[in-house]
């Protein structure tokens, strides 16, 4: 089990500096949302990909990946009942996937509920065939770089679109695709399933690709009322190795004060756990 971080709240900061910052905490990881960094990933020209992952590796940090995938940006819509949107989406989704290989990531996290919801009148039947067809499009391509799509349920106050890890279960047999997996979320998951975290990470141990921590209050873990230490549990007991990304949506206490008690708390979690 290795810890990152989402980077966008870090709003201000150079890049070099939030990597020497998240390195300093603790941090291995470092996951980023492409707005951040341009307006369209297909402006960040490939030296400056190159360069930002020597400065991340130069700290000690690998770049875990993407996120918030289609976030600030238009013309992009996975359920539209528009082809010509669904192919310029997929078409995104490549380049997406060509910055996170070239700034040395091997995921991508398919939240953006806004680039999700069903369109007024459009069947759930019509809206999970269209998605299907949008991921099936791209993911070949997505493969011969190394990445994989995390594919992240999200609440109904949210999207109507994949809730559960159920309907998420549902898309990923649809794509039938290696490199399609699933995303967990603990904000997510706790706000939207009737099972208990610990039983929904063994019920999808085999196709869990990664895993964010938060709170419902939006902040770090260890900064709500939300017990990691089953959590944590669950994930041991599977064996899962991949990242642990701290995704927070409330930088008021400050991004640093944040990014410090998350990690502290999730590290002394996992010595209890470890040592139990």
């Amino acid at each position: 089990m290795r810890f990152a971080m989402c980077q966008e709240l870090f709003e201000g900061w150079s890049w070099e500096r939030q990597c020497r910052f998240l390195a300093d905490v603790g941090y291995t990881g470092v996951e980023v949302a492409p707005f951040s960094l341009a307006p369209r990933i297909t402006d960040l020209p490939v030296e400056t990909r190159r360069t930002m992952r020597r400065q991340a590796e130069d700290c000690g940090l690998t770049v875990v990946g993407l996120h918030w995938l289609l976030a600030k940006t238009e013309g992009f819509h996975l359920t539209t009942s528009d082809p010509a949107v669904r192919k310029a989406t997929s078409e995104y989704l490549v380049a997406l996937g060509e910055a996170c290989a070239d700034l040395g990531g091997d995921l991508m996290v398919f939240g953006s509920p806004a680039q999700r919801s069903l369109e007024p009148g459009m069947t759930r039947e019509q809206a999970y065939a269209n998605a299907a067809e949008v991921f099936r499009t791209c993911l070949s391509q997505l493969a011969d770089r190394g990445v994989r799509i995390c594919m992240e349920p999200l609440t109904p106050q949210e999207t109507d679109f994949v809730n559960t890890c159920a309907d998420a279960v549902e898309l990923i047999q649809m794509v039938d695709h290696p490199n399609f997996c699933l995303h967990q979320d603990v904000k997510a998951m706790l706000g939207a399933e009737s099972d208990p975290i610990p039983v929904l990470i063994e019920r999808h141990a085999d196709i869990l690709g990664h895993f964010h921590v938060n709170d419902t209050n939006l902040l770090g873990p260890g900064m709500g009322e939300t017990d990691f230490r089953p959590i944590f549990e669950a994930l041991l007991r599977v064996g899962y190795s991949g990242w642990v990304s701290v995704e927070a949506f409330d930088a008021s206490p400050g991004i640093e004060k944040i990014a410090r008690d998350s990690f502290t708390y999730m590290q002394e979690t996992l010595r209890q756990v470890r040592g139990a």
